[in-house]
């Protein structure tokens, strides 16, 4: 079941990047769009074949996403409605993720 939003994350970051690139022809958010969408994809890959690791790359990814989100929403004053999508996007992953480590490592 927790390979589930890393998977849904994987296709939206994947399209959103695509988006980004098609509508302001901006190459970084093309390459960060793609290369999240398909660290994301692996993580959920490991996570849903029950194998090492998967569940901290989701979680690394998450704090990536949250990471990037949180000077363009500074930038951009809090007006601009895709950093703020992308910093709360990563503001529940990181805190679902950091959940499933919990529970895996210490049983809690």
């Amino acid at each position: 079941m927790a390979e589930h939003p890393s998977f849904t994350l994987a296709g939206l970051l994947s399209v959103g990047g695509t988006a980004g690139y098609l509508r302001t022809r901006s190459a970084p958010s093309l390459v960060a769009g793609l290369v999240l969408g398909a660290s994301y994809g692996y993580s959920g890959y490991l996570i849903k074949e029950n194998k090492d690791y998967g569940t901290e790359l989701a979680l690394g990814n998450s704090v990536v996403l949250l990471g990037s989100a949180i000077p363009r929403i500074i930038k951009t004053g809090g007006r601009a409605p895709v950093p703020i999508a992308l910093g709360a996007t990563g503001l529940l992953a990181t805190y679902y993720y950091q959940k499933k480590v919990r529970e895996f490592r210490y049983g809690v």
